[in-house]
């Protein structure tokens, strides 16, 4: 990729003068709203694009003189573009730059051009021991998901943690919400754990819990619980199948016999006949509550998904992974279940993400249990 000089018609950072050149560095603010803004256009666009970072550590708040500043900002503009933008990552510490519109194809290469031109342009121009003070990453959107593995970058993401700082006291609210409601479930319900347990042990043959991977928020994998409704040691590839027609919307909703349209296995044979009821009734899911206990879920966000089903997501379908912790209920639930389509469903996600409150969770707990009876339950 062909990269040319920077518009000379750019500005100083405020209070960092550099003798003889002037860069335009965007703030921290600013910048981290670029980084939001070009995901939602490699979203739309799947260019991916690259942000650099250079950690000057220590470097930069001695540098009252602005020299280092302006030697660092100076190798950049070797390897910048009109469209490409320098901002503060992290003020006064962490410089970064995004690459737009790279070629998908090339990306290797140009990580590595990168990499070797700054990493020489630096060298040449700073001294041994400020050199190796700085360290130089990078990452790229979108991230490489693949079929055992869907992990997010959470740099990619500074406008999260921006979000979530100022949303910090009622956030911890949230997570005391989760801790007492789990806790109480697990006692209030504990005759039903009895029961279901025996009923599941003797209707076949395998353990009582069903335990699976599943992804967190940013893809992080935890150990997702279910009492087991399927005979053991059965064959995934079926779910697989059907789950990869179901994202890519090829699957029509038509079921044998049914009138309305269901998103979901209607017919798996992989399910015991006591495995029905409590898929039925719900109950194959009460284990969920040590989840949210333990802090892999939340009572209310999006469904845990698997590794496989991430692979076939489009861009925009990432963002109910990374948003937010998985849930045992949410939107969708109370909003038709498997009676909608898959990005449907994600768009009730991401509603959630938009207009999140502890009202509104309030208001998905106390409707669940009507939704689970309903006839748009199935």
């Amino acid at each position: 990729m062909k990269l040319s000089p920077p518009n000379a018609s750019v500005f100083a950072p405020r209070g960092l003068p550099v003798p003889g050149q002037t860069y335009g560095v965007l703030g921290e603010k600013p910048f981290h709203r670029m980084i939001a803004l070009e995901r939602k256009r490699t979203e739309r666009s799947g260019k991916p694009f690259l942000l650099m970072l250079l950690d000057a550590g220590n470097c930069l708040p001695s540098d009252r003189s602005g020299r280092v500043l302006g030697k660092i900002l100076s190798a950049l503009s070797l390897s910048t573009r009109e469209t490409d933008v320098t901002g503060w990552y992290k003020n006064q510490s962490i410089v970064g730059v995004m690459f737009t519109d790279i070629s998908a194809d090339d990306r290797e290469s140009i990580l590595g051009t990168m990499m070797s031109r700054v990493s020489e342009t630096l060298r040449n121009n700073l001294s041994l021991e400020k050199f190796s003070q700085i360290s130089i990453s990078m990452h790229v959107f979108p991230e490489d998901w693949d079929q055992e593995s869907a992990h997010g970058n959470p740099t990619l993401y500074p406008d999260f943690v921006n979000r979530n700082e100022a949303q910090k006291f009622s956030r911890m609210t949230k997570r005391l919400m989760d801790i007492v409601g789990s806790a109480i479930a697990l006692v209030l319900l504990s005759p039903i754990f009895l029961i279901a347990a025996v009923l599941v042990k003797l209707s076949s043959k395998g353990p009582i819990l069903f335990k699976q991977e599943r992804l967190g928020q940013f893809g992080k994998t935890f150990t997702f619980l279910k009492f087991r409704s399927m005979y053991a040691n059965n064959d995934r590839q079926i779910h697989q199948e059907f789950m990869k027609r179901v994202i890519k919307g090829d699957h029509d909703g038509r079921t044998e016999g049914g009138s309305r349209s269901v998103y979901k296995m209607t017919n798996d044979p992989r399910i015991t006949r006591m495995g029905w009821i409590l898929r039925r009734t719900s109950l194959d899911e009460l284990p969920q509550f040590i989840n949210v206990l333990r802090g892999d879920m939340s009572l209310v966000g999006p469904r845990p998904p698997i590794a496989y089903e991430c692979k076939e997501y489009d861009i925009w379908h990432r963002r109910r992974v990374l948003e937010v912790k998985p849930g045992i209920t949410g939107l969708w639930q109370i909003r038709g279940r498997s009676r909608i389509r898959f990005d449907d469903m994600v768009r009730l996600d991401l509603q959630y993400v938009r207009t999140w409150s502890l009202w509104l969770d309030l208001q998905i707990l106390a409707q669940t249990p009507r939704a689970l009876f309903s006839d748009d339950a199935f």
